[in-house]
């Protein structure tokens, strides 16, 4: 069975956006820092209801928030 990997630009988008904190982050989608640390790091992925609130909090496309690159097309 082949591995996917899902990427994520949440760090950066919190950069572009006032310097967001992990925290704020975590507040404004109902979830705890600790939560959101995890995301970025790629050691928990959210479910699609909490992928879609953190694109909405950042005003931008899930698909410009989280990466979705199958193994057999990764380089």
């Amino acid at each position: 069975m082949s591995k996917d990997l899902i990427r994520n630009n949440i760090r950066k988008l919190r950069f572009h956006h006032d310097e967001m904190t992990q925290q704020q982050l975590a507040e404004s989608v109902g979830v705890t820092r600790q939560t959101i640390v995890a995301i970025e790091k790629g050691k928990y992925f959210p479910s699609l209801e909490l992928a879609f609130r953190i694109a909405h909090a950042f005003n931008t496309p899930l698909e410009e928030v989280f990466l979705f690159q199958p193994e057999n097309l990764k380089k």
